[in-house]
């Protein structure tokens, strides 16, 4: 952008929308921060910063020379966000409530907040870049590989895109966090956030427990013993390893090897484990998903993409197919591990996000044909 605009930034207190916002006001335009609090209940608690968060925003706004405001969207995220995530685990599915916080919150009520404050655009900290071009507006990965948040915009509209500056996209983590100390912002040496302020880094399944009722049942390995007790389908998801308080099994005699959550029996409410990371239970070769959103508005072409099923994961190469009801089917080149209901497949060209989709199911590979996934992560949280 060549000439002066009025911009409104989503200041978190964290250092990536702090650069943003300096790297703006910088380059000559109108800025004004804005910070979102998403949450009320116990946002009191060491669990949840968001005061401290706003402390260090007003403090960076006041480092930059900018007015920052402190806006109240905490009835929009429940009724939009934290009611759906509700839904979805108490149907035993795995959620991501960030896809949908951006979709819904930051990039819908915060981005009509601001149109209503005169903005021409808005801009976040995002690692993620947006290109306009004869067709509309592309969504492009962050330069830095590491950091790159394309994954969580897939479901952003081309109106959404075309109002949105993404400053910190073009660089890489560590110049961000360089930026910061040169210019003196407050929370340049600040940690990053991890998580969703509603959970912070209160253990999850304590603060699911406040929501969900408990309903526990068997959980038994692929032969059908029972090897222990589960507290309830919506507490855990696939490849989870930690909090399963199984041992003492070993495999056909051998050395033992760590238990994983491999599938859940809703109907019967019986929760499978198996032993080894490499278990073909964990390994799915093709997904099917449904409730799409593609950034240029319509589906993409079917044919030879790469796609991933959480976030922290390398691109995997597929076939991409669309039914006539718009639900997608990903084959993949290599089987790929703990695929979970619930969680986003988003697809992509190159460094271009397509959009993606809500995974209803994966398709398991058989024993078989099992080979070592080409890239496995962590589990979801």
């Amino acid at each position: 952008m060549g000439r002066r605009s009025r911009i409104v930034v989503g200041l978190s207190g964290g250092v990536d929308s702090a650069v943003s916002a300096w790297l703006l006001k910088q380059a000559g335009h109108e800025v004004v921060g804005i910070f979102m609090k998403n949450w009320e209940d116990d946002d009191d608690s060491a669990y949840c910063s968001s005061n401290i968060d706003f402390v260090d925003a007003a403090a960076v706004a006041d480092v930059i020379g900018i007015e920052i405001e402190h806006v109240n969207f905490a009835a929009e995220y429940k009724d939009r966000v934290f009611a759906e995530f509700l839904r979805e685990y108490g149907a035993g599915r795995t959620p991501n409530p960030d896809v949908l916080c951006n979709a819904e919150i930051k990039f819908k009520a915060f981005l009509d907040h601001a149109m209503r404050l005169g903005a021409e655009k808005i801009a976040t900290g995002h690692y993620a870049r947006v290109r306009e071009t004869a067709a509309g507006v592309d969504l492009l990965k962050g330069l830095d590989p590491a950091k790159d948040q394309s994954y969580f915009l897939h479901r952003l509209t081309q109106a959404q895109l075309a109002r949105t500056l993404f400053p910190v996209g073009e660089l890489r983590k560590t110049e961000v966090r360089r930026i910061a100390a040169e210019v003196g912002l407050p929370n340049a040496r600040k940690k990053d956030s991890t998580g969703i302020c509603f959970i912070g880094e209160r253990p999850f399944r304590e603060f699911l427990n406040r929501y969900l009722a408990q309903a526990p049942g068997p959980m038994l390995d692929e032969r059908g013993r029972t090897v222990g007790r589960h507290l309830g389908l919506s507490f855990y998801t696939l490849g989870q390893r930690q909090g399963l308080g199984i041992g003492g099994v070993k495999q056909g005699g051998g050395e033992h090897e760590p238990w994983y959550v491999a599938r859940k029996e809703i109907e019967r409410n019986v929760l499978r484990v198996v032993q080894g990371h490499d278990h073909p239970w964990l390994l799915s070769q093709a997904l099917v998903a449904s409730d799409a959103a593609w950034v240029a508005g319509a589906p993409s072409r079917p044919g030879r993409y790469a796609a991933k099923t959480r976030y922290r994961q390398a691109d995997a190469a597929c076939t991409l197919e669309v039914d006539t009801e718009g639900r997608l089917r990903l084959r993949f080149d290599e089987p790929q591990w703990a695929v979970t209901p619930g969680q986003s497949a988003v697809v992509y060209d190159g460094e271009r996000c397509l959009g993606g989709a809500v995974i209803d199911a994966a398709e398991p590979v058989p024993r078989e044909a099992v080979r070592a996934p080409a890239a496995s992560a962590s589990p979801a949280p």
